[in-house]
């Protein structure tokens, strides 16, 4: 049976026929459910909040036991090739090198997605909005004080401090960092002349958190502190979400419909590798992706 390298990356989205699809991918003959009894997963920590209710639903159904482990999407995919895994989930598709690594070959399937939201922690200020070159400007490290002026142009009503800004990020190779990544490459040029876009950079500042279990820490932890994560940590730990400018002008909030509106009408490439950055639709949140 070839590996499947499930692309999940986010909290919506059709994911009831992932197991079936994977029983029937290459070319042995599939097993059933009533034959496979426990399947081990590693990968996207983005997935992660859905994937657990998912694989319980799934035990309850058809008896069968996932054991997935929240390692990050470079894990994953390093675990893919090492065939050390029954399947892998990442927010970053994978390259056509990576995939010629694999024994057995690999299939991708898009089934999942989601948005990258901005989460932060200044005491007092629960209304933050920001845009492309903000975001950009404080992981260059240009943006060091939470009282800029280009942020307290943003936000004129807000009572932002005269406060170091702490930035967190991911510390080890991550699906959520390649969808923020990206976005930061299309909104700045100096970020992507200088730093680019992968599951790994090298970050000019800030500190490193192991897993988005790792970045919500360091925002929890540290006042005055920026990150970012899949939605769903952010509503789940309770952190405050900044609000983003989308390429319409309009100021959205990270949600579960603002995220719907960034796929509307986005055409999937035959080999399924896309992200869902700087929607057009003008109620979309301008950092969404996929997870495969």
């Amino acid at each position: 049976m070839k590996k499947i390298l499930f692309s999940l990356l986010g909290v919506f989205l059709l994911v009831a026929a992932v197991f079936y699809v994977s029983g029937c991918s290459g070319s042995n003959a599939p097993q059933s459910s009533s034959q496979v009894k426990q399947l081990t997963g590693a990968g996207s920590s983005f997935v992660y909040p859905l994937f657990s209710k998912m694989f319980e639903e799934y035990k309850k159904e058809k008896g069968v036991e996932i054991n997935y482990q929240s390692i990050g999407s470079g894990g994953g995919i390093n675990a893919l090739k090492d065939g050390t895994t029954d399947f892998s989930a990442s927010d970053a598709y994978m390259s056509n090198e990576e995939e010629k690594a694999v024994p057995g070959g690999v299939v991708t399937i898009a089934d999942a997605a989601g948005a990258v939201s901005i989460a932060y922690n200044i005491p007092g200020v629960n209304d933050l909005i920001l845009d492309g070159k903000a975001l950009a400007d404080i992981y260059l490290g240009k943006i060091k004080k939470w009282n800029d002026p280009y942020l307290v142009k943003l936000n004129p009503t807000a009572n932002l401090p005269d406060k170091p800004i702490v930035v967190a990020h991911r510390s080890d190779g991550s699906g959520t960092t390649f969808i923020f990544t990206n976005y930061l490459s299309l909104m700045s040029p100096e970020w992507k002349d200088s730093i680019g876009a992968g599951t790994s950079v090298k970050w000019p500042v800030g500190l490193g958190g192991k897993g988005s279990e790792g970045v919500t820490a360091i925002i929890k932890q540290n006042p005055y502190s920026i990150g970012y994560v899949e939605l769903t940590y952010s509503i789940q730990n309770h952190i405050t979400t900044a609000k983003m400018k989308n390429k319409a002008g309009n100021v959205i909030a990270p949600t579960l419909e603002s995220a719907k509106k960034a796929f509307e009408g986005l055409k999937l490439p035959s080999d399924m590798k896309a992200l869902a950055l700087d929607t057009s639709n003008p109620e979309g949140y301008p950092i969404c992706g996929f997870t495969f």
